[in-house]
């Protein structure tokens, strides 16, 4: 058994056994999940159990340094985690007592801040990134935020982006980046079992938190390693989107963009009849797509490159368009079995 495998098996054994420890802790606190404007489920349900994920990541990342798997660029995995733990925090702040939108924003930006900061010095790079690599992690831990809505969407996005960040470390030779991918996705594999069939217990802002944060530290920590940006971007792409076509079609609508709501691309394939299984299958599936799509393109002639683009545009815009397209059908569909007198 290679020790990356080892990494592996202990940080998924932790995420699958930790939450036996926690959800019992997390109801004597009384953290539960109300029904809001922006929620698709229906009755109050417990959160939090992001906690147990956060507990597993840092026993990943520490098996990942002991076994040796990480042996060079340990300061980078450090400051990683350091990232990760927190956006993990302030989500948690966010589960006990909430925060103002202010005060979010202000950690959020914060932490992206320090932790951009220290991943440019362990680089060598620029400090002209400074500002777009802060952005970029508080956005996404935003984005992931947004995006936890139905049953299992997480779990699947943290095993999706984690696995493509692990495979991206191999073909980079970066086993920080492979570790960290490792760790990130077996901690949200063993979450799966207690959300994506009854939905018993939620993540909470903890847990969507950990998530963004995990995915945005190992995608700047690799842009300014010199990894692919294929290799970086693609497995936040349909999160990225779904977002950011969400918003403007909200200020477009003279909405309050900032107000809750639950008006996302993967919200509405549940008004048009999928199951929260299927939303998320849908998303994970076109992730998955445009990650093979990033990874081919990245080493491919330039006709390969312009063919994997827009390959990929075409995914993400069939995703966008899928609520609409799904309605239309169906309404035609009504018409042509409308009997005839």
């Amino acid at each position: 058994m290679t020790p990356l495998v080892l990494v592996a098996l202990i940080t998924l054994l932790a995420s699958l056994l930790l939450p036996f420890a926690v959800k019992p802790w997390l109801v004597r606190m009384g953290v539960v999940d109300v029904p809001s404007a922006r929620s698709s489920h229906v009755k109050v349900t417990i959160r939090g159990m992001g906690v147990a994920a956060a507990l597993a990541t840092v026993i990943g990342y520490g098996a990942a340094v002991m076994l040796g798997v990480v042996t060079v660029d340990r300061s980078l995995s450090a400051v990683m985690l350091g990232i990760i733990c927190a956006c993990a925090v302030v989500g948690w702040i966010e589960d006990l007592r909430g925060m103002s939108i202010r005060g979010r924003a202000a950690a959020q930006l914060g932490i992206g801040a320090a932790g951009s900061a220290l991943l440019i010095m362990l680089t060598g790079q620029s400090f002209w990134w400074l500002p777009l690599a802060a952005v970029a992690i508080a956005a996404y831990v935003n984005i992931a935020n947004f995006m936890d809505g139905v049953n299992g969407i997480s779990g699947l996005h943290g095993v999706t982006a984690g696995g493509a960040y692990a495979v991206a470390g191999i073909l980079a030779e970066q086993p920080w980046l492979t570790a960290g991918g490792a760790v990130l996705a077996m901690s949200f594999l063993g979450f799966l079992p207690w959300n994506l069939g009854r939905g018993s217990v939620f993540l909470g802002d903890v847990g969507s938190y950990l998530l963004g944060a995990s995915v945005a530290a190992l995608a700047v920590a690799g842009f300014l390693g010199g990894v692919y940006v294929e290799y970086v971007l693609s497995p936040i792409l349909v999160y990225a989107a779904d977002t950011g076509y969400t918003l403007l079609r909200r200020i477009k609508a003279g909405e309050r963009w900032y107000a809750s709501h639950r008006e996302h691309v993967y919200q509405r394939l549940t008004d048009v009849g999928f199951t929260h299984f299927q939303s998320a299958a849908t998303v994970t599936a076109c992730t998955a797509v445009v990650i093979m799509l990033g990874f081919v393109g990245a080493t491919a002639p330039l006709p390969g490159v312009a063919l994997c683009v827009a390959a990929s545009l075409l995914v993400l815009g069939l995703y966008l368009a899928s609520p609409d397209l799904i309605r239309r059908y169906r309404r035609r569909s009504k018409v042509t079995r409308l009997p005839v007198t």
